[in-house]
């Protein structure tokens, strides 16, 4: 019996050490610290010093939805929390504290949701958006004063490695909703993506100018926040692009004249109302996780000239990018593109992420893609 303890005590201490070398510290946590952690089952585990609350609760964005969590507190004050399985790719996420929505200590903090949030990434073993040994563009920051708006408008511009040699094409990319333009550097990894894509030769080399999805005056910020305010700032976007931003960039950087326009979510809008309203000036479009605001159903385009491709002489390339698991909301947005596409026989090539959600994994693929197939 003794014999048996022993054997029992030491199997329970090996599958111990086992069970906790199969977490893995998520990338967004801070130097130094263990936590969040996943495991291979993708379950999830958090620990937060909240001496004095009384009630944690784990709570987040899209994909933080289908998950199931339980929250135990320690001697020491610390919570321990773990989940169910979690969804691949970065997903914002952070505690509700005896009610109070608190960020996680241990990670870093993302633009998400209208301020700074906590990240977790779920890995999906992919290493395209990983820092590799290669040679290093830079992302700068730059800036305009802008009429359309009346104020200074803040944007970042990312430069290849050879920035300086010749003269590039230009990429206009836009943010989602709640975020800002730290988002495709910090979220997206876009300095990552883009030097390796150039380091395999699997991209032309270009210029991204990462431009601010928000484009109101000051008497025009005084209206509700709504779908209405959203298609006249996208409005007012599209003039500060061809009027302001395309003369600016050209001005100060060595540019070639080609030019392309992205965007996810509400960003995929704004690329999509630009490049549309101007097909004479861009060579491409990249809608990731497309939407569609104002749109009626006898007009689902009431706010979105796309019909302005056909009768346009020149044919920007049209490219879309969805999640496979992103709500049906989503796919009806999708399912109103391609079908206007095909009846309308306009080629376009069509993006399925798979196994993610509404999340910054879905857009990086889908920069990853569309990158590779503009500018030829």
């Amino acid at each position: 019996m003794q014999y048996s303890k022993k054997i029992s005590l030491v199997f329970v201490l090996f599958s111990s050490i086992v069970f906790s070398q199969d977490y893995k510290t998520s990338s967004t946590a801070l130097p130094g610290k263990e936590f969040p952690r996943i495991d291979s089952e993708k379950k999830a585990e958090f620990r937060v010093y909240f001496p004095d609350a009384k009630t944690v609760t784990l709570d987040g964005g899209d994909g933080m939805k289908s998950i199931k969590s339980s929250a135990s507190k320690d001697k020491n004050g610390f919570w321990n929390i773990s989940t169910t399985p979690m969804e691949t790719g970065f997903h914002y996420y952070w505690f509700n504290v005896d009610g109070q929505r608190t960020n996680d200590p241990n990670t870093q903090l993302y633009f998400g949701y209208s301020q700074p949030t906590s990240g977790i990434e779920v890995p999906s073993g992919e290493d395209f958006f990983s820092e590799k040994n290669v040679k290093h563009g830079k992302i700068i920051n730059d800036s305009l004063n802008s009429q359309i708006t009346q104020g200074k408008r803040n944007f970042k511009v990312y430069l290849p490695p050879n920035y300086g040699t010749k003269k590039l094409p230009v990429l206009y990319l836009y943010h989602g909703t709640g975020e800002d333009i730290t988002g495709w550097e910090k979220q997206g990894h876009i300095l990552n993506i883009l030097d390796n894509l150039f380091a395999e030769k699997k991209a032309q080399e270009m210029i991204v100018v990462m431009d601010y999805g928000v484009a109101l005056n000051p008497e025009q910020e005084k209206m509700p926040d709504n779908y209405p305010r959203t298609v006249l700032s996208s409005k007012n976007l599209d003039q500060i692009v061809t009027r302001e931003l395309i003369p600016y960039i050209e001005k100060k950087y060595k540019t070639s004249g080609k030019k392309a326009i992205a965007g996810l979510s509400r960003g995929s809008y704004q690329a999509m109302l630009i490049g549309v309203s101007h097909p004479e000036i861009f060579s491409a479009i990249g809608a990731f996780s497309p939407v569609i605001y104002e749109g009626t159903e006898k007009d689902p385009f009431k706010e979105l000239p796309i019909g302005n491709l056909l009768k346009s002489k020149k044919k920007p390339y049209f490219f879309i990018g969805i999640g496979e698991k992103e709500d049906m909301l989503f796919f009806k947005f999708n399912q109103l593109l391609t079908d206007f596409l095909n009846q309308n026989k306009y080629p376009y090539t069509l993006y399925k992420s798979p196994e993610t959600r509404h999340e910054w994994l879905t857009w990086r693929r889908s920069l990853y893609q569309f990158t590779q197939q503009i500018f030829k």
